[in-house]
């Protein structure tokens, strides 16, 4: 059996035995043992659900070692599934099967305190290596075209296997079916290229240099977003990750009542909980009971998910999450002023706090499609800060009236903060709005590298190009909530490494109002800019290139430097040592020597340059 259909079938069939696998050990009675399991999903099923979770959990370790223990987990499972049964080494729970193959190998690194440790504590020492391990390991290249293609048409298998182990080990919190859809892109690319291996090296070349992305840049995106769930869960808590996923849930299935989406909204939260932990199997299982309430209840969901419902597991997950909105019912009221009108409100409030606040929540996104999940969530902290306020004792009675103006201010700031992102860059183009970003974000940010601005500001130039030119329905929900993913990455890395005290407030405070926060930050009074050395500013041949994508570059790095040696100056005096630079570029590229050219105009580039900017 080849690995394109062991994914198939492992998707299809384990997922749905995932269900009966236990959540600990305290859980196994009544459950499936590894014999029965390992019948439902035959041995090449079995056996690739075992590597992936080896590699994850061993990420210090070889290939070698983790097919070595997935083997052994395999005969052992074939064993109990044969005769052995009733043994008590085939009556354990999975996961210890599993953790007891790793401490029974020698010399694996940062094994041997968890091995140490009795369960459920065994079991939460290796989730702490998964954190230990995640980011150290290099991500994944393009490979190289001949020897990958000599390799598939010698090791098809193994090297399927390898590249699974691979993104496994590098992922390690990345849920199994993400990663066996990989293997199956992956699978894809090979035959696609290696078909015609015979043929010219540059027609391999130019295959994986097409293809290649198709594979890695998903693992990248999944990856992404499974780490920015993970970061709101861990900043700001279960409470703040339920609100985002209610009015995300609310937005797309409208006519689903309060109680259903309640539930789907707690389904969701107790499922990212386990994936964020590291827990493979119990995320595993969390994933296919939701897609199975999902699709057994289209009727009162929604009308948009039939065919979704009717893909492999493997697709059906990613299709619910990108398909468009459900309509809103024909009966819904544009308004919802009983929240502010109603005599009993306070009360309710008093009483149940967050089952109110959630009931405004559902209610307001389920109406609102064109507004973000943030927008949303900001919007529901104006109301609970408006109660707060308007249901003390003495308050006017015309308390909560203010709220509707409030609110149409907040809204009416949000859409004009995008319209006029999107001015400036249907005005700029790419390049041109990316440097605008930079001279922002290098003002707020000196502390970033060079290569973090770049990589950061091309993340939200490409938003511009995705979302600016969608209708004004679509705009804020792509906009915003593409760029809360960028403003993850920026808050995870001061998490790591702190940027500066603007930063840390903004990344701390409020999921909602981060973007919002980081937007009004200014120039970073606590930075110490750049000294004024020889080498600060240099200039070669290299600014000659003919190459647009390099040269620009080249500018860019230049512009974050000048910025960090002088992050108060003016677009006036930006502009003068620009002007300057492109005359003194133009000149010298026009020699015979560039290089020699440079050393000499250089230096008197940055003397002119200092007298404008001290000017």
């Amino acid at each position: 059996m080849n690995w394109r259909t062991i994914i198939y079938v492992v998707l299809l069939v384990s997922l749905t035995v995932a269900k009966a696998l236990p959540r600990t050990s305290r859980d196994v009675e009544g459950k499936k043992s590894i014999g029965q399991r390992f019948s439902q999903l035959h041995e090449n099923n079995f056996k690739a659900i075992a590597l992936i979770m080896f590699a994850q959990y061993v990420p210090g370790g070889t290939f070698g070692r983790a097919a070595g223990m997935a083997e052994r987990v395999t005969a052992l499972a074939r064993s109990c599934a044969a005769a052995a049964r009733d043994s008590p080494d085939c009556l354990q729970p999975l996961d210890r099967i599993f953790f007891d193959t790793i401490c029974q190998e020698k010399n694996l690194p940062r094994i041997a305190d968890c091995c140490a440790k009795e369960d459920p504590e065994r079991n939460d020492c290796f989730l702490s290596l998964k954190n230990f391990s995640q980011g150290s390991i290099p991500p994944l290249g393009r490979p190289d075209a001949e020897a990958a293609c000599r390799n598939y048409s010698q090791h098809q298998q193994p090297l399927t296997a390898y590249f699974t182990y691979e993104v496994s080990r590098k992922h390690p919190f990345l849920p199994a079916p993400t990663i066996l859809s990989v293997a199956l892109r992956y699978e894809e690319m090979m035959k696609r290229c290696c078909g015609g291996a015979e043929g010219p090296s540059q027609h391999l070349q130019e295959c994986f240099r097409t293809q290649a992305p198709k594979v890695v840049k998903p693992v990248r995106e999944d990856a992404l977003r499974q780490e920015h769930t993970c970061g709101i869960l861990k900043k700001f808590g279960e409470r703040t990750l339920k609100a985002l996923k209610l009015t995300q849930i609310s937005q797309k299935f409208p006519k689903a009542d309060f109680v259903t989406v309640h539930k789907l909204v707690t389904d969701v939260a107790d499922m990212h909980k386990d994936c964020c932990r590291g827990d493979t199997l119990d995320c595993m299982r969390d994933r296919e009971d939701i897609l199975q309430y999902v699709c057994s209840n289209q009727h009162i969901l929604s009308s948009k998910i039939q065919q979704c419902c009717e893909q492999p597991l493997l697709q059906r997950s990613e299709c619910i999450i990108h398909v468009e909105n459900d309509d809103k019912p024909a009966d819904l009221s544009p308004h919802i002023r009983e929240f502010i009108e109603d005599k009993g409100i306070c009360e309710r409030f008093a009483q149940e706090k967050d089952t109110h606040l959630a009931r405004f929540l559902y209610e307001y996104s389920r109406r609102h499609p064109e507004f973000s999940a943030q927008m949303l969530l900001r919007i529901g902290k104006g109301y609970e800060d408006l109660l707060q306020e308007c249901c003390k004792p003495g308050a006017p009675s015309g308390c909560r009236s203010r709220g509707e103006e409030e609110l149409r201010k907040h809204i009416y700031e949000t859409e004009s903060v995008m319209r006029t992102s999107c001015d400036i860059y249907n005005e700029k183009g790419d390049y041109y709005f990316q440097n605008e970003l930079l001279m922002s974000f290098t003002k707020k940010m000196p502390q970033l590298t060079s290569a973090e601005l770049i990589k950061f500001t091309k993340e939200m130039t490409t938003i511009g190009s995705k979302c600016c030119q969608l209708g004004q329905d679509k705009l804020l929900p792509c906009a915003e909530e593409n760029l809360d993913l960028v403003l993850g990455e920026i808050c995870r890395r001061h998490l790591a490494d702190p940027i500066n005290p603007g930063v840390c407030r903004c990344c701390s405070s409020s999921y909602a109002f981060r973007r919002p926060c980081i937007g009004k930050l200014e120039v970073d009074e606590s930075y110490v800019p750049l000294a004024l050395t020889p080498g600060l500013f240099a200039f070669h041949g290299d600014l000659c290139t003919t190459e647009e994508e390099k040269l620009q570059h080249r500018k860019q790095e230049m512009l974050i430097t000048l910025l960090k040696y002088k992050p108060q100056i003016s677009p006036e005096q930006l502009g003068s040592v620009t002007a300057a630079f492109s005359a003194m570029r133009e000149r010298c590229c026009g020699e015979a020597n560039p290089e020699a050219c440079f050393l000499k105009e250089g230096p008197e580039l940055i003397k002119r340059s200092e007298k404008m900017l001290s000017a």
